[in-house]
């Protein structure tokens, strides 16, 4: 595939799609329904492909990998280790998996690669100085073992009946409507505290170490500080209030755990064939990494549009980032004087 065909390359060597970043279509006014039911089934779309990628990888955890729910209703070493480690081989099969391709042996070199250069090998914001190194041990030191603490805990007062449990059997539409939710309930979340986290001393104390990777690739994904991991995952302790299902909290997580990495892999396409490739819709999230205060939502709800954060990466928003940036800075000013 010619990405020349589907974006542009700045004189930098910096690569933009053509088609720009929408909101998803169910908050368009008047509504539009051919436009939800594409959105929904299409390929790219809501459900296709990673939706449901990691959904069947949610149903083969909960079928083939998790403990029983007698076992889970005893905190004990053996399955605690048993979801850790299930949680660890994931990880290191999915994001290992697109750095191998992608940035190990470069199968499609730098065609739909939004930034042109490549993984930082001799900074010294990085732990060993390797941007690599760096985030793999924040992902295995911390990003996997709270995540995996978090599903521990929902799965224990799911086992001993503390939370109200959402069965298939007897409520099939709300079982499924809640599961086409939760990327929405994760968007949503994931807002709140991202926002929170770009709060100036939380930002510097915090959210700066995941900021490094102004240039992200698949390891970055979860190479954030402990404070962040506890903050970025709490979302699930929403199964904790409604009624729901385990399948429906380990999707929530996996979601949350695996799919971060989709954000975060520096690539518009995965190129398949000759004339076929792979929509990441990365580029929303990479635009935050490139310019940190734009995009804190993944772009599916008008958050940023609402709150005057949205970049689409067209030099429209881009000429109206400077300029609230430029305000920003005349407030700064006057308050200083």
């Amino acid at each position: 595939m010619d990405d020349a065909a589907y974006g542009t390359r700045d004189k930098r060597g910096f690569w933009s799609p053509n088609k720009r970043i929408a909101n998803a279509p169910i908050f368009y006014f008047p509504p539009q329904p051919a436009a939800i039911l594409k959105w929904l089934f299409g390929v790219p779309g809501y459900l296709m492909p990673w939706n449901l990628f990691l959904f069947a990888v949610t149903l083969g955890v909960w079928f083939f990998l998790t403990p029983s729910v007698e076992t889970m209703r005893t905190l004990t070493a053996d399955w605690i280790a048993l979801v850790f480690l299930r949680n660890t081989g994931l990880t290191f099969l999915l994001y290992g998996a697109f750095h191998l391709r992608l940035y190990m042996r470069r199968a499609q070199a730098t065609s739909f690669k939004y930034n042109p250069r490549w993984l930082d090998t001799d900074r010294s914001a990085f732990l060993f100085s390797s941007q690599t190194i760096d985030n793999m041990i924040w992902t295995f030191a911390s990003g996997v073992p709270i995540w995996t603490a978090y599903e521990v805990l929902v799965l224990w007062a799911f086992a001993n009946g503390y939370v109200p449990w959402l069965a298939f059997a007897e409520h099939p539409l709300g079982f499924i409507a809640l599961m086409l939710a939760i990327p929405m309930v994760r968007e949503f979340h994931f807002y709140a505290i991202h926002r929170a986290i770009h709060w100036p001393p939380l930002y510097r104390s915090v959210h700066k170490l995941h900021h490094y990777n102004a240039n992200p690739g698949p390891w970055s994904s979860l190479a954030m500080h402990p404070v962040e991991h506890i903050l970025y995952f709490s979302g699930a302790l929403i199964h904790l209030i409604i009624p729901s299902h385990p399948l429906h909290a380990i999707f929530h997580l996996h979601h949350a755990g695996l799919g971060a990495m989709v954000g975060h892999i520096g690539f518009d396409k995965i190129v398949v064939g000759e004339d076929s490739g792979l929509d990441t819709g990365a580029f929303a999230h990479y635009l935050h990494h490139r310019y940190f205060e734009v995009n804190y939502a993944d772009g599916a709800i008008p958050l940023d549009r609402w709150f005057g954060t949205f970049h689409d990466g067209s030099p429209e928003a881009d000429a109206a980032m400077k300029e609230r940036r430029r305000k920003g800075a005349a407030k700064d000013s006057q308050r200083d004087g």
